[in-house]
């Protein structure tokens, strides 16, 4: 019976199933754009609600901004939350509790609990000349008589002086700085005219016969040589040189807080001391003063935010400038220049709803969030043009709901995609993995903004989509809302007036190509019309279903569709006729550039192996900077310039780099102490540093009295508690020492100890601080004598390079993770794959390049790079997504019409997110600098990707184009089938082709 049948063989042939993962992604692509389309007639059906509702929603959260409070706590923030040094440090802290160490340890810019520090520098001479010493003993003077008025007014104030709220010793007595001491001991010498006493570098020795340590107290030191000749400055190296002069001077004032009372009135009495400082600096203009207190840091951290508000605001206004002329055309009706503003009021929106909800569940603000508004705009804008894009494709006759659910079916599933993976880049920094609590804060507060963004741009912007729609259909001025009138009624009226209210009524369209054989015209220019609104070229979904008629219907910008037509015709996708648009003057300027110059000339076979070259350098210099990149775990690199931190860290780093900051040697549990060979063992520890040992002290003191070394344990503690403490010039060394009792009437045993440290060190002084804590922490494991190691500046440097990038590269792979699973089920494998190495490129680009633009990998830099991922995947997976989906053309072909329909937008959008950038780069903050480098480098390599180096390198590499053609002769195969298509105004019987 199938022999007898004409046109079939008699034998069975084994049909080929499609591939299932492509089955699926169509089965998925077609489900999730029904949605979209379900939900966007939704929201043109209720345009009021959906532009009304956020809007009452922002001013309700917007009102809970009462509640706004900064972070107090910086050292939190810029710290690893997770380190070993924070567990160190609770134990020295339960050992020997920081307030009695406050006299030896010292750290550089942050030590706990509360202090005033200045650097006392002279413009000429040396600070230990007799008229400068006698000026900064004035000075300490006035600040330890300063008082401070708590509360400022009414019957219960109190006055409360530096000698009641400083840190006391065993007698009482407030820890002054060891510098002082001697320099009241020289200045006592020379008014009773005898010989001061001899002033050594680093450690000297005061009139009691205490030994101090004053390295971190007295800097840019010169000292005599042996030959009584000036060693250059910083050269008093060696132990207990005489010190010729120095230029600066640190002093340091060290407060108590106990109770929320005492802390009040020492943050006011810090206020007073800078407030004291700049009064004495005025009278005394020969010394430069530079201050310092526990709250400088966080001051000056929340200082950029201040700096950053006008510089916000300009930003503002630039974007909004050029958003209007990106979206303006020169026809009155079909520019919607306010749509473009109404794209910035929802991003406005957003982040004013963020705000509030950040508010209501008590979190706290802080200067890394300057960065949020940039995320949340990349985002927002990029998709507000790509569905002004989408809406200029759609067909005019249509109505405005079928015209809105058509944006959403062909823009949604890209924005949709992109949002989520932001959320999942961003969500993953924001999780418990990331041990950077700015960086976690900040990407939170980041995926909270950008998915608020989304939700606003489906409801408040694309509301504001349909009215502008229905102005557009009434042919009401684009600007002015007006109806324009129609041309016969124009041309009495002056040239001016023309040009304001030109448009293209739809009556003025040029006639359509010729329509297939026994088709009526009529019928056949409704099927191009209606046709026209088919946007699968934008979509994966759409593989083998765009056919050669991209230019072959009226509209001005053309859509290819999936029926060709009956008879066989030339290629209308051909180079020549590339160029021929209808209405020319209604093209949109950037559009116009990208079809008639840039697209040619970017895909020209001259032009490609200079663009390759240019790949190959940026990958070059890329690396360059790559195998450069520094740590930046200095906190004062994140505070606003020309402030007190800055100015205090400036001196620091110029008088006092030749030593470390004083480290901590525990010995936190019993060891024999009297045994010769632990003697031998922490004695070589400690060799190579400056030192102030009890230990040292202690076997010094027995060999003076000819006494041996290795005693029997009762005999050495037994000297060590009733001899050697109770000497004047020993008896500071009981703060070092923890004796416990070992039962009923034995000798105490020392149960821990401590002795100090101090490193040579030169100019990169954190480097060599954090070199030297992994080699001592490496010899802890292997000592016989259980010891740690501790400064409070350990605490910025403790693995902090492990901290700083872990976020990132968790981010980076999930990104990774998330486009080859999408690549299963949702995303064609190949856009996967180039989306994937479009990210890695220009995330490896914006970390080489800031590298050599002085960024330093520092927590506000991984921010940022964070947010790069991205933002480079906004920028280039639509274009990818676009060729991909293209077939049966050459490839060149496909690269200008990807650039057309989505190289504009992000065209549109760089040019918008530059303009908001440039002012940022002027604020005075080392915070926004860092900032604008790191997304002023994003920005411009997600344009060199996405508009030059994509659309060069899909010319000659896969996806091909060839794939999934069917045969000539099926080619020549004709089928007629009747489509019903339903309109808000009629039914159409459209006669098309498959």
């Amino acid at each position: 019976m199938l022999a007898s049948a004409p046109g079939l063989s008699g034998r069975w042939e084994r049909l080929e199933p499609r591939p299932r993962a492509r089955m699926l992604r169509q089965v998925l692509h077609a489900g999730l754009r029904t949605s979209f389309h379900a939900l966007g007639r939704f929201v043109a059906s209720h345009p009021v609600f959906f532009a009304s509702a956020p809007v009452l929603l922002s001013i309700l959260l917007g009102a809970s901004f009462s509640r706004y409070r900064v972070e107090e706590d910086v050292g939190s923030l810029l710290a690893p939350k997770h380190s070993l040094a924070k567990i160190e440090g609770n134990l020295v802290d339960s050992l020997f509790p920081v307030n009695r160490s406050k006299h030896a340890l010292y750290s550089d810019l942050q030590t706990p609990g509360r202090y005033g520090r200045v650097i006392v520098t002279t413009r000429k001479g040396s600070v230990l000349d007799p008229v400068h010493l006698d000026t900064v003993l004035k000075l300490h003077k006035r600040i330890y008589q300063m008082q401070v008025t708590v509360p400022a007014t009414g019957v219960n104030s109190f006055n409360y002086s530096f000698s009641y709220l400083c840190l006391p010793d065993d007698k009482n007595v407030c820890i002054i700085d060891d510098i002082i001491r001697a320099m009241e001991e020289i200045q006592s010498a020379r008014t009773s005219n005898s010989s001061a006493p001899p002033l050594r570098y680093p450690i000297t020795e005061l009139a009691d016969g205490r030994q101090a340590y004053i390295g971190h107290q007295l800097g840019g030191v010169q000292g005599w040589a042996p030959n009584g000749a000036a060693r250059g400055q910083g050269a008093a190296g060696a132990r207990g040189e005489g010190v010729r002069s120095a230029r600066a001077l640190q002093l340091t004032y060290y407060l108590q807080a106990r109770g929320g009372l005492m802390d009040r009135v020492a943050s006011q009495w810090e206020k007073a001391f800078c407030a004291e400082l700049q009064r004495f600096a005025a009278s005394h203009p020969k010394l430069g003063l530079y201050p310092s207190t526990s709250s400088s840091l966080r001051t000056d951290f929340q200082f950029s935010s201040v700096l950053a508000h006008r510089p916000l605001l300009a930003s503002l206004g630039a974007c909004g400038v050029l958003v209007v002329l990106c979206c303006s055309m020169r026809d009155c009706v079909r520019s919607k220049p306010w749509l473009g503003l109404l794209a910035l009021l929802s991003i406005t929106l957003s982040g004013l709803t963020a705000a509030g909800i950040l508010n209501l569940t008590g979190a706290t603000y802080n200067s890394t969030y300057l960065g949020i508004p940039f995320v949340m705009l990349g985002h927002g804008l990029f998709g507000s043009f790509e569905m002004l894009s989408s809406w200029r494709r759609t067909r005019e006759d249509q109505h405005v709901k079928e015209r809105v659910a058509s944006v959403f079916e062909d823009v949604m599933l890209r924005l949709s995609g992109s949002t989520m993976l932001h959320l999942m880049t961003l969500g993953l920094a924001a999780s418990p993995l990331t041990n950077m609590e700015a960086v976690r804060l900040f990407c939170r507060t980041a995926a909270l903004a950008v998915t608020i963004s989304y939700v606003y741009m489906l409801s408040f912007y694309s509301s504001c989509l349909v009215f502008t729609g229905y102005l557009e259909t009434g042919y009401r001025h684009g600007c002015f809302c007006r109806r324009v009138p129609k041309p016969d009624r124009l041309d009495s009226k002056p040239a001016w007036y023309r040009c304001l209210m030109y448009t293209r009524y739809q009556d003025e369209a040029p006639a359509t190509n010729p329509p297939p054989h026994g088709v009526d015209p009529a019928h056949a220019h409704a099927a191009n019309s209606s046709l026209a609104n088919t946007h699968a070229a934008n979509n994966s979904v759409a593989d083998g279903l765009v056919a050669n008629s991209e230019h072959a219907h009226p509209h001005p910008h053309p859509h290819p569709h999936p029926h060709p037509h009956p008879h066989p015709q030339p290629h209308p996708l051909t180079h020549s006729t590339a160029n021929m648009d209808p209405n020319p003057q209604d093209s949109h300027l950037l559009l116009g550039c990208v079809r008639r110059c840039y697209g040619d000339w970017i895909t020209n076979t001259y032009v490609k192996p200079f663009v390759v070259l240019l790949y190959l350098v940026y990958i070059s210099f890329g690396l360059m900077g790559f195998l450069q990149v520094n740590q930046g775990s200095d906190p004062s690199a994140l505070v606003a310039m020309d402030t007190a931190t800055v100015l205090y860290t400036r001196a620091q780093q110029r008088y006092f780099s030749s030593y470390s900051p004083v480290i901590g040697f525990y010995i936190y549990e019993s060891a024999p102490y009297w045994n010769a060979s632990v003697q031998r063992d922490l004695l070589e520890y400690a060799k190579g540093f400056q030192r102030i040992s009890w230990l040292e002290a202690y076997l010094n003191y027995l060999t003076d009295r000819n006494q041996s070394t290795s005693q029997p344990r009762e005999n050495f503690t037994n000297t060590l508690r009733h001899a050697f403490l109770r000497e004047p010039q020993f008896a500071h060394f009981a703060d070092d020492i923890i004796f416990a009792e070992r039962g009923q009437g034995g000798e105490p045993d020392v149960a821990a100890s401590r002795i100090f440290l101090v490193a040579k060190t030169t100019e990169n002084k954190r480097e060599e601080m954090s070199v030297l804590l992994d080699t001592l922490r490496r010899l802890s494991l292997t000592s016989r004598v259980r010891f740690l190691i501790f400064n409070p500046s350990f605490v910025y440097l403790d693995r902090y390079a492990a901290a700083v990038s872990s976020p990132l590269r968790h981010s980076l792979l999930a990104v990774l993770f998330l486009l080859g699973l999408s690549s299963l089920a949702v995303v064609e494998p190949l856009v996967s794959v180039w989306l994937g190495l479009t990210v890695l490129s220009v995330q490896f680009g914006v970390l080489g390049f800031m590298t050599l633009w002085g960024v330093e990998l520092d927590c506000m830099s991984v921010m940022c790079l964070i947010s790069a991922l991205g933002h480079s995947a906004d920028c280039s997976g639509p274009l990818l997504c676009g060729f991909s989906s293209g077939r049966g053309d050459s490839r060149t072909r496909w690269v200008r019409v990807a650039l057309e329909r989505h190289g504009v937008p992000s065209l549109q959008t760089l040019i918008c997110y530059g303009a908001a950038l440039a002012p940022v780069g002027a604020v005075r903050s080392n915070l926004t600098h860092t900032l604008f480098r790191c997304l002023a480098l994003t920005a411009g390599c997600s344009a060199l990707h996405t508009l030059a180096f994509l659309p060069t390198l899909l010319t000659f590499l896969p996806p091909s184009k060839s794939r999934g053609q069917p045969p000539d002769g099926e080619a020549q195969r004709q089928e007629v089938e009747c489509v019903e298509m339903n309109d808000s105004t009629r039914v159409v019987d459209q006669i098309t082709t498959v």
